[in-house]
């Protein structure tokens, strides 16, 4: 098969170096986009006159062809013409003649890929934001209905002081409220348009830029030819946020997965989110959780690799530059299936209400409230704090917790104790009574409830499609 960029070459390369180099195993996923790109390519060189209406129109009815057989998976690449744009050259060329050699005029595969690539996560970015407010839509549904569920909140990994369940879910709400405003921030610089910038210097031809960009849909142009065929920012912006989202779900995930251990057992995911083992017939393990926590380190390593690829890589375009796509479109599907699984996981979970509850009265988590009952009543904190600490150590010693112990031992303990501190033990009345801004108070709670619905019905602007 004749390459389309043969004619300075004497000899052909051998077959497993042609394998080795070509890229169309992987970049056959931007069909769509490159039919795209090149239909406004091709409708711009009509509008200037550089070709002429009648061999445009031939050209897009064959691009048009091309693009229903893509969609019906159709179309057969070859390892031969190396990536996707040359395949879809010599297809074109195939269906409407030596024309189709036109559509390439005044264009690079260089600025070509380049717009692939910004179509395709510009698309993508979009569905993916929206898998975000799908996530964050379980979430607020099941923090609502677990309002003033008590669970121990943590640190360390040790009970540290009880809180609303609702609360501990609305975290991960705004936490994903920050991963959506972040994608959304990064579709500026997606959405601008490096088609026109030719190999690297732009064209000699009277091209409009401005008309493809509109043509497409993108905001604006690379303002320097160099720039735009060079760029992999927008790539990495979108890895590093990826990343970060990433890590979040992680997180999520290693407490969905302590929670429903037999140690836990504060909730039980669905059947359908988990799987048994071959050996032991008793279990069911929490593999998609499981799962997401290991596909964390695969986006991570996405971004490193293509940071590590272009470090060092002078301007323009190199050949290390095809080690974009790979990373991107598995971080792509990657992010996207794991938000999808965790909506599900989310709404289906069994809250195991009463085994929560019941963690919160076997354990420490409302020492701080005795310290706090103390400085309300004018004692320093830092003598409070030491006040308690030796009745938690009475209570070690006698193998009991707080609520157990007797008004006398704490009248021992300072004469400022009265009998309502059992009301101040109590762990419900101690969540409620956190009702300072952000916190885990149930007032709180439902405010912050409240705000995050109005957030998810009034989208900000961005521009997906």
């Amino acid at each position: 098969m004749k390459k389309l960029w043969g004619g300075r070459f004497t000899k052909s390369a051998e077959e497993w170096v042609d394998e080795f180099g070509a890229s169309i195993s992987f970049d056959q996923e931007l069909v769509q986009e490159d039919l795209e790109g090149s239909i406004a390519h091709v409708t711009m060189l009509a509008s200037t006159g550089i070709i002429s209406e009648d061999e445009a129109a031939k050209i897009k009815d064959g691009l048009k062809v091309l693009k229903q057989k893509a969609e019906q998976g159709e179309l057969q690449y070859s390892v031969k013409l190396e990536d996707i744009h040359l395949n879809l050259e010599s297809m074109l060329t195939d269906i409407v003649g030596p024309v189709g050699g036109k559509l390439h005029t005044a264009r690079s595969r260089n600025d070509q890929v380049a717009t692939d690539m910004h179509l395709y996560l510009r698309s993508e970015v979009g569905q993916i934001i929206q898998f975000v407010e799908e996530l964050q839509k379980s979430l607020l549904e099941k923090a609502e209905e677990h309002v003033e569920t008590l669970m121990p909140g943590y640190t360390h990994l040790q009970r540290a002081q009880p809180i609303s369940f609702g609360h501990h879910l609305m975290a991960y709400f705004w936490m994903l409220q920050r991963d959506k405003e972040r994608l959304i921030e990064s579709l500026k610089r997606i959405n601008i348009s490096p088609l026109g910038a030719g190999a690297l210097a732009g064209t000699t031809f009277p091209i409009d830029r401005l008309q493809t960009a509109d043509l497409l849909g993108f905001d604006g142009i690379y303002e320097n030819s160099l720039d735009a065929v060079s760029d992999r920012d927008f790539i990495l912006e979108f890895l590093s946020n990826s990343s970060i989202l990433m890590m979040h779900l992680s997180r999520l995930s290693e407490e969905f997965i302590l929670w429903s251990s037999q140690e836990f057992q504060f909730i039980e995911l669905d059947d359908s989110f988990a799987t048994g083992s071959s050996i032991m017939p008793q279990k069911k393990n929490p593999d998609m959780a499981e799962l997401i926590r290991g596909k964390t380190g695969r986006v991570y390593g996405n971004l490193v690799g293509l940071l590590t690829v272009l470090k060092g890589l002078p301007l323009a375009y190199n050949k290390d530059m095809q080690e974009d796509k790979e990373g991107m479109f598995d971080t792509v599907k990657t992010v996207a299936g794991s938000l999808k699984i965790f909506a599900g996981m989310v709404s289906t979970m069994k809250v195991k209400k009463q085994q929560m509850e019941k963690a919160t009265k076997t354990d420490f988590s409302n020492a701080t409230e005795l310290a706090d009952y103390l400085s309300d009543k004018g004692i320093p904190f830092r003598e409070a704090h030491e006040i308690v600490g030796k009745l938690v150590l009475l209570c070690v010693e006698k193998g009991c917790y707080l609520g157990d112990l007797p008004l006398e031992e704490y009248k021992n303990a300072h004469p400022q104790f009265n009998e309502d501190i059992y009301e101040v033990l109590d762990p419900a009345n101690a969540v409620q009574r956190r009702n300072s801004a952000g916190g885990t108070g149930f007032k709180q709670v439902e405010a912050a409830i409240e705000k995050a619905k109005v957030i998810l019905n009034h989208k900000e602007e961005h521009a997906v499609l």
